[in-house]
């Protein structure tokens, strides 16, 4: 077997088992590659689709619709436009297609089309605007839904550094100014965007929060700004949550997370106050304090490109840094105690307080998940103390061996291996491989929670595995 062949057989197998669907014509408007995931995501059997002119495979099409055609016409890409339709099966289907021509010695030869089925995001994207739409004009008026509303004094702590990170966001709260929020995850960030909004002059207003992660960016552009019909295939009138947090607050989560592009729409809006829906020509006016939060240093953000330099210099008008738990080891006490509190309620139980070995051992963890890694512990412990017992011990945190072994056994690998008689590197590598392995085994062997854990990246791990033999 020749290398051109065996890579013809790679590619083929690629082409069709990939979970992405890949449809593919060439000059004549025929079909030549077809895979399952297409044939699924529109209802057609492969088999009877090759070979067979486009129009002919989709009669409701022509070449102004389809972007097959439309591409192999004009050598221009179409990226990342979606599309509502019904397919084959009746089914009605979202999918985010990409199509690009296809050259051979500068002559255009063919087309390409890439769809990934998008029907679940958009489904649950279309609920939560309908459900912001509901709550904004009332319908919900005459139920309880009970949905927590949190404030300043609701923030747990005494250390001076969180304390500094409150005073910033009362003022915060006091000015119609954006927000930018850094803290690592489970620090905490929700709770200041909420106690900002509900301690300022908006706090009967609307406070609305969307995460702009593991969303395509034209599904979150309706999201945003609302779609007009006809705007795209499918699209229906919908105002966006810029017009349903008018006059209020929105938390964009994860704002380095969102596309570039979509970040210099987010921009435009931030300096004109108006908004334009997905397809229409009509400006809106809009009048919404944002609070966008990351968890990541923003300027390390800037740096590797995942955030726009001109949106985080608007955004960045008052700077929020929330400490991350282990950089607060003197709030334990105080935070456990609330959570047994909390969970006393709940759990209707009667616990007390931490032993002094458990507050010792949680004194010496690094606590990766922070704030919200604590709560866990505490509740997970809380269910399994009986009930005549009042202090909680280390046997009753079944769930969370790994708080306990991590700081001695760190310790204990770190002196062992300083007073071993081996050069600096050697023991810089056995040190290194101890605490993959333990960081490994606590995770479960999950290799991207152990990457976040040790604050490497998933690849580096990886190579690390390898070159340790783990």
């Amino acid at each position: 077997m020749t290398k051109k062949e065996f890579n013809d057989i790679v590619l083929q197998n690629v082409l069709h088992h990939a979970d992405v669907g890949i449809h593919a014509i060439d000059k004549n408007r025929k079909t030549i590659i077809y895979n399952e995931a297409m044939a699924k995501l529109e209802g057609l059997d492969s088999k009877a689709v090759l070979n067979k002119d486009i129009l002919e495979i989709f009669p409701s099409l022509d070449e102004e619709s389809s972007t097959l055609i439309n591409v192999l016409n004009t050598g221009d890409a179409i990226l990342n436009r979606t599309q509502t339709y019904l397919n084959y099966k009746g089914q009605k289907i979202t999918s985010l297609n990409s199509t690009i021509p296809l050259y051979y010695k500068e002559e255009i030869v063919g087309a390409l089309e890439i769809s990934q089925n998008v029907t679940y995001i958009k489904k649950l994207s279309d609920q939560l605007i309908d459900l912001q739409n509901e709550l904004s004009t009332g319908k919900q008026e005459n139920k309880k839904i009970g949905i927590k509303k949190y404030v300043f004094k609701d923030i747990i702590g005494n250390n001076k550094e969180l304390k500094k990170s409150i005073y910033i966001g009362r003022r915060a709260s006091e000015s119609p100014s954006s927000v930018l929020i850094y803290g690592e995850t489970g620090s905490g960030k929700e709770l200041f965007a909420q106690s900002i909004h509900y301690e300022g002059s908006r706090k009967n207003k609307p406070f609305i929060a969307q995460n702009c992660a593991a969303i395509p960016e034209s599904l979150l552009e309706g999201i945003l700004f609302g779609t007009e019909k006809g705007g795209f295939t499918g699209a229906v009138d919908r105002p966006g949550i810029f017009e349903e947090a008018n006059g209020g607050t929105l938390m964009l989560d994860e704002i380095n997370s969102m596309a570039l592009s979509l970040q210099s729409k987010l921009l435009r809006v931030l300096q004109e106050g108006y908004i334009r829906r997905v397809g229409g020509t009509k400006d809106i006016p809009v009048d919404v304090k944002i609070i966008a939060t990351t968890n990541e240093e923003p300027i390390e953000s800037v740096k590797k490109g995942t955030l726009r330099k001109d949106l985080y210099y608007r955004l960045n008008v008052m700077y929020i840094k929330i400490p991350p738990l282990r950089e607060r080891l003197d709030d334990i006490p105080i935070l456990c105690e609330y959570f047994i509190k909390k969970y006393n309620k709940i759990l209707n139980k009667d616990v007390w307080m931490l032993s002094e070995e458990v507050l010792s051992c949680f004194k010496n963890y690094h606590w990766p998940g922070n704030v919200r890694e604590l709560e866990n512990a505490i509740e997970s412990a809380m269910n399994y103390i009986s009930e005549d017992e009042h202090v909680l011990k280390k046997e009753y945190f079944i769930s969370c061996d790994h708080i306990f072994s991590s700081g001695n056994s760190s310790k204990s690998v770190l002196m062992d291996e300083i007073n071993e008689d081996k050069p600096l590197p050697k023991i810089l590598e056995s040190i290194e491989r101890a605490l993959i392995e333990k960081t490994l085994a606590q995770n479960k062997y999950n290799i991207s929670r152990t990457a976040d854990e040790l604050g490497i990246k998933r690849q580096t791990l990886q190579h690390k595995m390898k070159k340790y033999e783990i």
